[in-house]
């Protein structure tokens, strides 16, 4: 049976909200909210919010006229009206659309009698303020956000295990496609796996950090050209009793989370990958993509996600080790005194 994946390849998790009953909280943080719509809802909220405010004021000076009798005196001369030119509700709606976008072509001027005028025009220009900058504020966050490019950071398709000085280590590649580099890059590590607890709670989706060199500054990458991110396989490691056998018959999911500041924008971002089981490759190891030309380095990003066999014993880091230290005694031993 395939497993259901917490974290996609492409980052998105795979998580629903469902039976979300406080949904006022939406609304307490509207700005947010706006923010995540889809780019069609946020374009569709985007033309509301200023059509239906020129729609509102228009209909409010339309309302003005026709109370204080201007659309009846079109043509009298002697009659000073509340707003010049207004001769009917489309005229009243482009006179708000040029008050709140302070276009002011001049054919449509408020005069002075009109008190009810001056208080609406003051109005709607406070308002129409309000509106540009919450809007345009929403358009700008949402144009500005770094998601596009965390698609430019790319994963190796699948994860390795072997030797490295000995020691079993789990790995896996990643890389940045653009020159602009991603400042203070950092890699974690997670590995998500059903458990039971010794009082007998069953915790399906249970977060175990994989430590990825935190204790050692490893984690903190110059992540100029493709990196190798390695976990040994060491006492604290989840992996610690795992053979070669046990891992094509274990069932969890390695998510690994990219993040750091885009050099262009100085806006954080993060990329984010998984692993199934069936995508960790025992006994193999990363082909080199680095080779050295005249006055440059060059990445072949071609073999990014190639792999190569390489003998790597079938038993845990566990046996591994204690083979090791019954090599290492028997040696001290068999030294004459």
């Amino acid at each position: 049976r395939k497993r259901q994946r917490y974290v996609e390849k492409d980052g998105k998790c795979n998580v629903q909200h469902g039976n979300v009953r406080e949904t006022y909280r939406y609304l307490t943080d509207i700005f947010t909210t706006l923010v995540d719509l889809k780019w069609r809802f946020s374009l569709l909220i985007f033309i509301l919010a200023y059509a239906l405010t020129w729609l509102f004021f228009g209909l409010i000076w339309w309302v003005i006229a026709y109370s204080r009798g201007d659309l009846e005196h079109l043509g009298d001369h002697s009659w000073t009206p509340c707003v010049n030119n207004l001769n009917g509700f489309v005229s009243a709606f482009l006179f708000s659309i040029e008050t709140e976008t302070t276009i002011g072509y001049g054919h449509r001027v408020i005069t002075d009698t009109c008190p009810e005028g001056i208080v609406l025009l003051l109005l709607q220009a406070i308002l129409g303020s309000m509106v540009n900058a919450f809007m345009v504020g929403c358009m700008f966050v949402k144009i500005s956000q770094p998601n596009k490019r965390a698609e430019t950071l790319v994963f190796s398709s699948h994860a390795v295990v072997s030797l490295r000085d000995d020691r079993l280590c789990l790995m896996f590649r990643v890389g940045d496609l653009r020159d602009s580099h991603i400042v203070e890059a950092s890699i974690r590590a997670k590995l998500i796996q059903s458990k039971q607890t010794q009082e007998g709670e069953f915790i399906p989706l249970d977060q175990t950090d994989l430590s990825v060199g935190f204790e050692t500054g490893d984690d903190r990458l110059f992540l100029v050209s493709p990196l190798i991110i390695s976990h040994e396989i060491d006492e604290r490691s989840p992996f610690w009793d795992v053979s070669r056998g046990q891992l094509e018959r274990d069932d969890f999911e390695i998510v690994v989370i990219l993040e750091g500041m885009v050099e262009a924008t100085g806006m954080t971002c993060q990329a984010r990958s998984s692993y199934l089981a069936d995508e960790v490759l025992w006994g193999h190891r990363f082909t080199p993509l680095l080779s050295l030309e005249e006055g440059f380095y060059e990445v072949d990003y071609g073999g990014f996600h190639h792999t190569v066999p390489v003998p790597t014993p079938a038993c845990s880091a566990r046996q591994l080790a204690a083979a090791a230290a019954r090599r290492d005694a028997h040696l001290h031993w068999s030294i004459p005194t």
